[in-house]
């Protein structure tokens, strides 16, 4: 289990410790500073790697198939995450308001990187699902709804 996802995703960016994380790692605090910048370094990390793990087993559970049957494969590999790996994807719930609140506070930088992770993730799914939109769209949506 990766520490840093899994801490953000009980906690949610403004409540997450750095401490707790570097705790729970097995480090000190100074040193977990030594390998990111800051705590935004830490969470944006940690956001883009829930998804990009995400990503993956999208690709891989539509590889090879197309219509109903990649519909059902995607369908099938979104539960299992859901169901097997909470955290990851409720990682990825908290990075929504992470981003709208550094947005609204100005810190367009802050969103850029994990956009484009959902972005990739979108992609993925949109080319498993035929290249529908709105297919793709509820279907992330639903999913999304699923992991709430």
């Amino acid at each position: 289990m990766l520490v840093a996802p899994a801490e953000f995703a009980r906690q949610g960016y403004h409540a997450t410790s750095t401490g707790a994380i570097a705790r729970r790692v097995g480090v000190s605090q100074p040193y977990l500073f030594r390998l990111f910048p800051d705590k935004r370094a830490i969470f944006v990390a940690a956001a883009l790697r829930s998804l990009e793990d995400t990503r993956l087993v999208m690709e891989e559970a539509a590889r090879a198939l197309e219509g109903a049957q990649a519909r059902h494969a995607v369908a099938q590999a979104c539960t299992r995450l859901v169901m097997e790996q909470p955290d990851r994807l409720a990682m990825q719930l908290q990075s929504c308001p992470a981003v709208a609140a550094a947005e609204a506070a100005g810190d367009h930088a802050f969103g850029e990187a994990i956009r484009g992770g959902w972005t990739r993730l979108w992609e993925t799914v949109h080319m498993a699902l035929g290249a529908d939109a709105d297919e793709t769209s509820a279907f992330l949506a639903r999913g999304v709804l699923l992991n709430v």
